[in-house]
């Protein structure tokens, strides 16, 4: 497989993250060929030098600039970063085609090679981890302990998928003619185009990896030319649900493969026989990382009565003694700002929405006075059924509880909704979770935890949140054909 990356405006996306999302990355000698002048980047709040990032597109193994770029700003301060070039559909098709020469003789690569390679370049990444987390904390705005994080759990896929690509084995399948001989081959899909990350080489060998970024103005026309293009063979994507349809529909033109991570609309459930502690602690780890800007955070908490009002009350006291907004960069900050003032409007909505329904605020509920991007951690009760935040995806630091009486209805209200990525629930009665854990419509559960995702398990959703599996021994399959061979007359 070689690889097209597409990377739109790095303020556009939502990561999440857990996963780690779409970053320019990263100091020149982490780059085994290629150089080119930088361009200025301003120092930032991290004092990031000006030789930290790369700004052009990478095709061919060389940084080739565009004709245009666009900028990149700090959210927490509003200044701008740095800018970035602006590909658009030519540069798109001039990286497939790079991509689609180097998989003619990538693909006869050993297994044993590749997976040297992609260990060095999980190497560089660690060697280089606290110069990567300062770039992603100073795009994103997120703690630096969790773009350090970030960028662990990046690496970590790398590690991963180093060692598995030895073990991609295939199958010799017992036919009922004694003459004949069945074997099953694993072979790779071809060019990828894939909205990633990451664009570090570690002695990849050029146009094997090319990096494609451009502003949301042009977002349509490259993720088009890469949805189309006849040599492009896979088309993997994480964002929303709402674009994720909209290239699904122009892969469908030549039937390319797809992995789609899109939205999610994650339940907490909190039953009557849970360990009210460990609830909130699981609630505060689920719902604040990266001020509830991933695709698997809390969306709604659903509380049993019998322990409504005992966890409400904990989980205020956790968000008001443990929470701290600020600079990504202090060492106190917990909570950044979101990615623009967009994303703040949105969850201005969902809680005018909810109050004018006859939500109540528990704690925080407005815009904090650090700046225009910045929200206060915000719990409310109360919650029915009509409200926004019930059925939409804030994508903030919002937890809106919804009191339920059966566990029936925790069900109805956790499957009522057209996606299913994630979904979590704390209990102590063992039929109980057995039950809950199978009936809950999401691709990943977490019982009594607030954080699941691991590379060694698959990631990815139900219903509208996609198509396929990242990670895992699953996750390698969704760039892999299956090809049988039938061989006669032995």
């Amino acid at each position: 497989m070689a690889t097209c990356s597409w990377l739109r405006s790095c303020g556009s996306l939502r990561y999440p993250l857990v996963r780690p999302r779409r970053r320019l990355l990263p100091r020149p000698g982490c780059w085994a060929s290629g150089r080119a002048p930088l361009r200025t980047y301003a120092p930032g709040p991290g004092g990031l030098p000006a030789a930290l990032l790369r700004t052009d597109s990478f095709v061919g193994g060389r940084w080739l600039p565009a004709a245009a770029v666009f900028p990149v700003l700090d959210p927490a301060s509003g200044a701008e970063l740095g800018r970035v070039a602006d590909c658009g559909a030519t540069e798109a098709r001039g990286a497939v085609d790079a991509a689609y020469k180097a998989f003619c003789s990538w693909r006869g690569v050993s297994a044993k090679e590749r997976s040297s390679l992609l260990r060095k370049w999980y190497d560089l990444m660690i060697q280089n981890k606290d110069d990567l987390a300062k770039i992603i904390t100073a795009e994103s705005g997120k703690p630096l302990k969790e773009s350090q994080g970030e960028i662990l759990y990046s690496a970590f896929f790398l590690e991963w998928f180093s060692e598995e690509a030895r073990r991609v084995y295939g199958d010799v399948i017992c036919t009922p003619a004694k003459e004949k001989r069945a074997l099953v081959l694993k072979q790779p899909v071809g060019v990828a185009a894939v909205i990633t990350p990451l664009a570090n080489q570690a002695g990849i060998p050029p146009g094997v990896y090319n990096v494609i970024p451009c502003s949301q103005r042009k977002a349509k026309d490259v993720g088009e030319a890469l949805c189309t293009h006849p040599l492009v063979s896979k088309i993997s994507f994480t964002g929303s649900t709402a674009t994720g349809k909209i290239l699904l529909h122009h892969a469908a033109d030549s039937v390319k493969r797809v992995s789609m991570e899109l939205g999610g609309h994650a339940p907490f459930i909190v039953f009557d026989s849970a360990n009210v502690d460990q609830a909130v602690a699981g609630a505060m780890a689920s719902k604040f990382r990266n001020s509830g800007q991933t695709c698997v955070c809390s969306n709604r908490f659903l509380v049993q009565r019998g322990i409504h009002d005992s966890f409400v009350k904990k989980f205020a006291e956790a968000i008001k003694t443990n929470l701290h907004v600020g600079n990504g960069f202090e060492e106190r900050t917990t909570q950044g700002p979101l990615i623009n003032e967009k994303a703040v409007e949105k969850v201005e909505k969902h809680v005018s929405d909810a109050l004018s329904k006859g939500a109540t605020v528990v704690t925080g509920g407005k815009r904090h006075q650090l700046g225009k991007n910045f929200f206060e951690p915000t719990l409310l009760s109360n919650i029915t059924q009509d409200m926004l935040c019930s059925h939409e995806e804030t994508f903030g630091p919002l937890a809106p509880v919804i009191k339920f009486d059966t566990e029936e209805e925790a069900v109805a209200i956790a499957n009522a909704t057209d996606v299913g990525l994630a979904g979590y629930f704390y209990s102590q009665d063992p039929a109980q979770i057995w039950r809950v854990a199978e009936q809950l419509e999401v691709g990943m559960v977490g019982v009594n935890e607030g954080l699941i995702s691991s590379v060694e398990c698959p990631f990815g959703g139900m219903k509208q949140s996609g198509l396929g599996r990242e990670g895992s021994k699953y996750g390698i399959d969704e760039y892999l054909e299956l090809k049988y061979v039938c061989f006669g007359g032995l």
